[in-house]
Parts: structure tokens; C-alpha cells; sequence
């Protein structure tokens, strides 16, 4: 292990990285992504077809609860091992990747590709771990999860941890250095996703970028950033993906059960494969999360929102406004004096009850427009809420624990991260 990097809770990894395919068929957007818009991962399986790509190695959320799910973990797991065994992936070493994601937008995302230690990662409420969870973990989402990696061979990262760096000192100093560096991948993405490219990091910018990152965990430095006395640091916060570094989590923590705890540091699992992002990156935009609701009555489910809240009311008002949408007009409900901070969890308090006492199914929807396509169909109701502040988060999560589950998104969903680099954890 990179002693310039231990306490920091990033490493250098072994990335594997696809050779001899075509790029734009390989790489394939956040298996969370479009779960209720089916013909996205259609036009997707047209377009790849039998060709190696990241499709054929993730299972989409959309299918986890499809009638031949395991038989697709199994179809999964194989390809994996096929492509180990066919030479699909090399093996970069002891590797950290700067990318840059040029956005449909235009706007650059700029990240650092490497592994977290999942020691030092804990999505418990009220955790004070090196790496936190910003939003309440769905324990219910785990499970099908672990079902897909816990006989993997191989990750691969649609996860995205923020770390806060306004003045710019890990990352942005790389975007400088570029020309000098080897050149790994240059390509457009499928679907209108933007353009990806990435650099490998020599040993002189991987030191940089670990003295940058122990300069930002510095206990004093910390502790003056946030106005607070003696608490423990937390250096990074999850962006995109907590469900699938919780995941990573569970099955690192079910193999330490199996395997004496002096071989813990050596288990390949205890790790996993990241993008660090600077949460103060000139292209990222916190986008809300919107709630769609499927099979239900709105009228019935609206008229019992004002119901639940004291002094509740149809329109709009002071306190927390919640804007929806369905197949026969529009409107708000208004909440005052909320007990919750942000509207996201006013709302999400009472979906949560009233789905475990009513059929209906709920989906975490980005974009405002599939919102209102989605809730102009019968029987669906839309919530449309509005944005978080970046800059509020890790003061939140430091001083008040995690947010509402769902809060925020980091962009909209052809944004997201596009599986390319793998790593072994097997």
C-alpha cells in the first residue's frame, strides 16, 4: 500500500481498463439511471449488441426486480470472468486517473479516478468516519445488490465522493499538467452523454495530490473550516453511488467474518474503486430529486398530505411549498411552520407512512420534465422539489448528520457517471 497516502482514505488502485473495443459501445451510464424509462436500456441493448462493453457486466436497477434476475446476476458474473480470461481489460498499476467529462451541456467535470478504504467509510446516521453517507441509506436496496457483487470478480465505479476543496488543491492543478501525462482514453459517449477523457498520474502528481489531501485533513484546518471544536474529520462525503458503496461495504464485511482479522488489509474487497470530485467543480450543479408515484389515487393521496401536517393547505404559502403534477392539472401543497429543514423531508416523511399503509409504488425521478411526462399518465402522481445548495452540504452532514434520503443529485442523469474502468475484488 502507497504510504504517502495512508490515513487518507484514498488509494492508488490496480485499474483494469478495456483494450481492443470500440469505447463508445463499452462504456454505459449509472446502473441506477432511467429506471422508469425502459426504452433508454433498449435503445442501449440495440446499440451494443454482442460487441464487449459495461452494459453486459451490470445489471440494470430497472431489472433487479425482473422475473430472471438471477439468472442475469449469473449471465453477469460469467462475462466478467470471460472477459478476464479473453484479455479484454489491462492492468494499469498502482494507478490514479485524472478525467475530464465534458458534459452535454458543455461544461467540464474534472475527477480523480482511485480506491477508497471501506474502513473508512460507514453510512450509519450520526457516523464520524473519514468518508460519510450525505443522505439516509435504503437498507431494503442492499440486499439485490449484494446479490449481484458478492460473487464478482471484477467493480466497476458509478460511485462519485466529494471532497470539500474550494480553493482547488487536489484536483484542479492536474488539468494543467495533462499534456505531460500518458493519455488513456479520449472518446464520445453513447446517448448524447458528452465526451470522456483521461489521463494517468506519474508518482510526482500522485504525491502532489496526496499532500494536497492531507493538507484538507488536517484536524486544526478542519475543525476552523466548520467552526466546530475536537470533531473528528471527515474528508469526503458521498455524491453519487452511496447505495453501491454501501453495497461494496456489506459484502467487505461479510468476508471479515470469514477471513482472521490480521489478512483483513490484504482482502481486495476492503477496497473500492472511486471518481473524487470537488464538490466547488465549476460544472457541478446540485439537482433535485423528484418523487413520481405509480398506482395511486393523487387526489385521495394529496387530500391525505393535508391531512398529516397541522394547518396544511391547498396552494401556495409560507412554510414548505411541495409542487405536483397529474394527468388532470397541477398545484402545491403548503405546509407551515415544518419541522423539517428542507422540503425533501416533509414530504418524504409522509410518502414513507402512507406507502406502508396504501398500494402505490414510488420512483426517485431526475429531470422536471420526465416528472410531468411520467404524471400525466393515470394513476401517477409527481412531486416536483426544489434544489439544495452545495455549499450547505458537508456544514449539514458535520452538524446535523445525513439528509433525507434522495435529496440531491450531482446533474442530470445522462450526466452521470459512465462505467469505463474496473478493478479486481476477488
Amino acid at each position: 500500500m502507497d504510504e504517502r497516502f495512508r490515513g487518507l482514505g484514498v488509494y492508488p488502485a490496480d485499474i483494469l481498463l478495456p483494450q481492443g473495443c470500440d469505447l463508445k459501445k463499452w462504456a454505459v451510464v449509472a446502473c441506477d439511471q432511467y429506471t422508469s424509462q425502459p426504452e433508454y436500456w433498449q435503445r442501449v441493448e440495440r446499440f451494443v449488441g454482442t460487441a464487449p462493453s459495461a452494459l453486459h457486466l451490470i445489471l440494470p436497477e430497472s431489472s433487479l426486480d425482473g422475473p430472471n434476475v438471477e439468472t442475469d446476476i449469473m449471465d453477469v458474473t460469467n462475462t466478467m470472468s470471460r472477459y478476464l480470461r479473453d484479455g479484454i481489460f489491462r492492468t494499469c498499476p498502482s494507478a490514479l486517473v485524472y478525467v475530464e467529462r465534458t458534459l452535454a451541456s458543455g461544461k467540464v467535470r474534472r475527477g480523480l479516478v482511485g480506491m477508497v478504504d471501506l474502513e473508512e467509510y460507514d453510512y450509519e446516521p450520526g457516523s464520524t468516519s473519514l468518508i460519510r453517507a450525505t443522505e439516509g441509506t435504503v437498507l431494503s436496496r442492499i440486499p439485490p445488490r449484494v446479490a449481484v457483487r458478492k460473487n464478482a470478480s471484477v467493480e466497476l465505479p458509478h460511485v462519485m465522493v466529494l471532497a470539500d476543496d474550494p480553493a482547488g488543491t487536489v484536483i484542479e492543478p492536474l488539468s494543467e499538467d495533462k499534456a505531460s501525462l500518458e493519455t488513456l482514453y479520449d472518446f464520445d459517449l453513447m446517448e448524447h452523454s458528452g465526451h470522456l477523457r483521461g489521463w494517468l498520474l506519474d508518482q510526482e502528481r500522485q504525491g502532489r495530490v496526496a499532500e494536497a489531501l492531507r493538507a484538507l485533513a488536517d484536524p486544526a484546518a478542519f475543525n476552523a473550516r466548520y467552526g466546530t471544536e475536537a470533531l473528528p474529520v471527515m474528508l469526503f462525503a458521498m455524491g453519487d453511488g452511496n447505495h453501491s458503496l454501501a453495497t461494496a461495504k456489506a459484502c467487505y464485511e461479510r468476508q471479515k467474518t470469514l477471513t482472521p482479522p490480521e489478512q483483513w488489509a490484504a482482502l481486495p474487497a476492503r477496497y473500492a474503486l472511486v471518481e473524487l470530485v470537488n464538490l466547488h467543480d465549476g460544472s457541478l450543479e446540485f439537482e433535485p430529486i423528484h418523487r413520481v408515484l405509480f398506482g395511486v389515487e393523487p387526489k385521495v393521496l394529496l387530500a391525505d398530505l393535508v391531512a398529516a401536517y397541522p394547518g396544511a393547505r391547498e396552494g401556495m404559502g409560507e412554510g414548505h411549498v411541495l409542487r405536483y403534477v397529474h394527468a388532470d392539472g397541477t398545484g402545491a401543497v403548503t405546509v407551515p411552520h415544518p419541522s423539517a429543514q428542507l422540503p425533501v423531508a416533509t414530504l418524504q416523511t409522509f410518502l414513507d407512512r402512507w406507502l406502508g399503509a396504501h398500494a402505490g409504488r414510488i420512483d426517485y425521478i431526475h429531470g422536471a420534465d420526465v416528472v410531468r411526462s411520467l404524471a400525466s399518465q393515470p394513476g401517477n402522481l409527481g412531486f416536483l422539489l426544489p434544489p439544495m445548495g452545495k455549499e450547505a452540504l458537508f456544514p449539514t452532514v458535520i452538524h446535523d448528520g445525513v439528509l433525507p434520503r434522495k435529496t440531491f443529485s450531482m446533474g442530470e442523469a445522462q450526466d452521470k457517471r459512465f462505467y469505463l474502468e474496473a478493478r479486481r475484488i476477488r
